[in-house]
């Protein structure tokens, strides 16, 4: 038994160290070898990985519809710019009429709280409108259909709106106002009446220029217009960049965005889109979960896209 003692001990001893021992070089050649084998593919994707930091979403880039630098879409072509001397003039003749007429009357104190309330409807309009046409249509939607068609586009590219030439901008509303106000002119002469209406007319007509400066940096705009924007008369960029975050129903307002803050405290838009849900069954799209349609992209750096 002392024998059986003296030569268990030994062999357990071995034993134990025969089997620690291979394992414990199985092991270091296991690890050696996954480490050898996966070190090439982990480089390769962080290379691919590192692809579409810079270029964003290929699907992105893929997408016919989506603008391209000098895109020729976004200049302006002489019917745009017709369009917008002609908005232009109707306006004029309007302040005119209004100038004139408090000038025989003696009348200045009403002609411009006139055109002050012109002023805060044309805000006020260019809400309600830009809610309506981001929220309900398409591009098939008759007489609005390319308004649409531009504002929804607008939430996935809201930097080609920098990148629209003047007249390619205001074209749309310049004819709109062309229409509305050229009968004002030749109907009215009362300067109360046309103190209102060029104020608002001509708000409406540039609203879409102040919004393409609520998405230029400072440094880009002129210093008449980075403080008509810090003295709250001009929406600002940081005042409808909240435009551009979900749930992207918010701060519609364009023109001095005076009124987005009573419209969103009070949800007078989110009543509108219920009445008009359990009235025609029609849906805003503000109420869908934010997809690619309303994400935003970034502009390619020209050297990727010429890459």
């Amino acid at each position: 038994m002392s024998i059986l003692a003296q030569h268990k001990y030994p062999l357990s001893f071995r034993h134990h160290v025969h089997r620690c021992h291979r394992p414990f070089i199985r092991t270091r050649v296991c690890c050696l070898a996954a480490t050898t084998n996966t070190a090439k593919p982990r480089l390769n994707s962080d290379q691919l990985v590192m692809e579409p930091r810079l270029d964003p979403s290929p699907t992105s880039v893929t997408d016919p519809n989506r603008p391209v630098l000098h895109d020729p879409t976004l200049k302006s072509t002489w019917s745009h710019r017709a369009w917008v001397a002609s908005g232009c003039t109707t306006v004029l003749i309007s302040l005119a009429k209004a100038a004139t007429g408090a000038a025989e009357s003696h009348l200045w104190l009403e002609p411009i709280l006139a055109g002050w309330v012109g002023y805060i409807l044309a805000d006020l309009g260019s809400g309600v409108y830009h809610w309506g046409i981001d929220n309900y249509g398409g591009a098939s939607t008759p007489f609005f259909g390319a308004q649409i068609e531009a504002f929804q586009g607008h939430h996935k590219w809201p930097w080609t709106i920098t990148r629209r030439q003047f007249a390619n901008n205001l074209h749309a509303l310049a004819r709109a106002v062309t229409f509305t106000v050229l009968p004002l002119d030749l109907a009215f002469n009362d300067p109360v009446f046309h103190g209102f209406v060029w104020v608002c007319s001509g708000c409406i007509m540039f609203s879409q220029q102040f919004h393409a400066w609520a998405h230029t940096t400072k440094s880009k705009l002129p210093p008449l217009v980075v403080t008509l924007q810090d003295a709250g008369l001009l929406v600002s960029r940081s005042q409808h960049a909240d435009h551009h975050r979900p749930p992207y129903n918010n701060n519609y307002c364009i023109v001095s965005g005076v009124w987005n803050e009573f419209l969103d405290r009070q949800k007078v838009f989110g009543v509108l889109e219920m009445m008009l849900f359990f009235k025609l069954g029609v849906r805003p799209r503000s109420w869908s979960e934010p997809n690619s349609e309303w994400t935003e992209e970034n502009e390619i750096p020209p050297k990727i896209t010429a890459h």
